[in-house]
């Protein structure tokens, strides 16, 4: 005789289709499941959101178009400003927090799309032309979340597999997928918010109303409560498997999902973190040497022709700061020597104390960022540096030995190594 109360086996007459309502099984699906996700990611997402704008301008993509990855952004760039100094640490904060939070919420992310995957399948596929404007606000939602997501955490691991620059594909497609959780979130978030009025989950399958929520659900292995601590769990474990790249010492290593670089940066006053050898770039020993590099500084006076020998006989400043990248991972403070850039500017006729844009050209043959340009308050800034030496020594030829701009709190990229030439004037 058959227990009454163990599982049914599937009927012959079960629906096959995922457009069937009862198609989907799982009894966690449900109003109050969905709407712990989606607040959790609207608080994320506006966060992220956000911080990638800020990121963008510290480029200063208005300052010339070496720097302006997406020259036809138009309207969507109205917000830009003049990146600032001050603090030094700024772009190191933004960018760490930009792509750890990225990566925590992956599993979030991953668990709402799950919760709401029916919805995808329902037919008909538009009930009225609002419901139709809804069903594509949501292919935007999930097809924009899955495309930032993924070329993000691409980006991060510094594996560039899609079609294009990372840059415009980034960039606009955040704007597409925000204008869409934006409609979204107008739409959903006073449901969301009634339905969390109670603060504890419902206790019986019964008293949700919904169509999340599977007219014959399966027997549940797990409460709604316990699978999301099972996705904070795992938002947990990859924000400890990532958080560490913001970091120098033991807690690097902890990073196991964020790039080290190519390898291990080494010991002494040059080891920390880089993502561009000298060999990547095609830097030659022989054009570095003593007797071949000469930096060419050109202003309103002319231009002068300067030996690493010349540059350190200049007046030398230190500063003390950080090295923060694009794909969020930074060092802490090192202490940089050499000639700082107003003094160059003033080398060709421009006012130490109210110098112009520069424009840096390297010696890298390929590759991004050969050249970048930097605003005028940031060559005013007393702590940027045409850097000689690091922590001490000499720069290694991987930390753009014989010269490199060193500015605070600009983006990595923008400390342009293996300096050439630089050009003083507005840009």
């Amino acid at each position: 005789m058959r227990d009454p109360d163990a599982p049914r086996p599937p009927s012959r007459d079960a629906p096959r289709l995922p457009s069937s309502p009862a198609f989907w099984r799982s009894p966690l699906r449900g109003p109050w499941f969905t709407s712990v996700l989606g607040l959790v990611l609207l608080v994320g997402i506006t966060v992220l959101f956000v911080t990638g704008l800020v990121s963008y301008a510290a480029y200063n993509p208005d300052l010339s178009p070496v720097n302006d990855k997406t020259p036809d952004k138009g309207i969507l760039g109205f917000y830009l400003f003049a990146w600032p100094t001050h603090p030094h640490w700024l772009y190191r904060l933004n960018q760490g927090v930009h792509v750890t939070l990225g990566i925590t919420l992956i599993p979030v992310l991953l668990a709402k799309l799950w919760s709401v995957i029916p919805r995808l399948f329902a037919l008909p596929p538009a009930r009225s032309l609002t419901h139709a404007l809804e069903r594509i606000s949501l292919l935007l939602l999930v097809g924009g979340a899955l495309f930032e997501f993924v070329t993000g955490v691409l980006n991060v691991q510094l594996d560039y597999v899609f079609p294009g620059s990372f840059y415009p594909l980034h960039f606009y497609g955040a704007w597409v997928f925000f204008a869409a959780f934006v409609a979204h979130a107008v739409l959903k978030t006073p449901t969301a918010l009634r339905n969390l009025r109670q603060l504890r989950q419902p206790r019986q399958l019964g008293e949700e109303r919904n169509d999340l929520v599977s007219p014959r659900p399966a027997e549940p292995t797990v409460s709604r409560r316990g699978a999301l601590w099972f996705v904070g769990g795992g938002s947990l474990l990859l924000f400890v498997t990532t958080v560490g790249q913001n970091f120098d010492g033991p807690l690097r290593r902890t990073a196991l999902l964020a790039p080290h670089g190519g390898g291990e940066p080494g010991n002494g006053p040059n080891g920390f973190q880089i993502n561009k050898t000298a060999a990547y770039a095609g830097i030659d020993t022989a054009e570095t040497g003593e007797d071949a590099w000469r930096l060419v500084v050109t202003g309103r006076t002319g231009t002068v022709r300067l030996s690493r020998a010349q540059l350190a006989e200049l007046p030398l400043h230190s500063s003390a700061l950080p090295i923060a990248c694009v794909e969020g991972w930074s060092t802490s403070d090192q202490w940089w020597r050499g000639v700082r850039l107003r003094d160059l500017a003033a080398l060709v006729g421009h006012d130490a104390g109210n110098p112009p844009d520069v424009f840096v050209e390297s010696l890298q043959r390929r590759g991004a960022f050969r050249s970048a340009a930097l605003r005028a308050n940031q060559v005013a800034d007393p702590r940027s540096l045409l850097a000689l030496y690091v922590n001490g020594e000499e720069l290694s030829p991987d930390h753009g030995y014989p010269a490199r701009i060193i500015v605070p709190a600009a983006p990595g990229v923008l400390n342009t190594k293996w300096v050439a030439r630089m050009t003083f004037g507005d840009l």
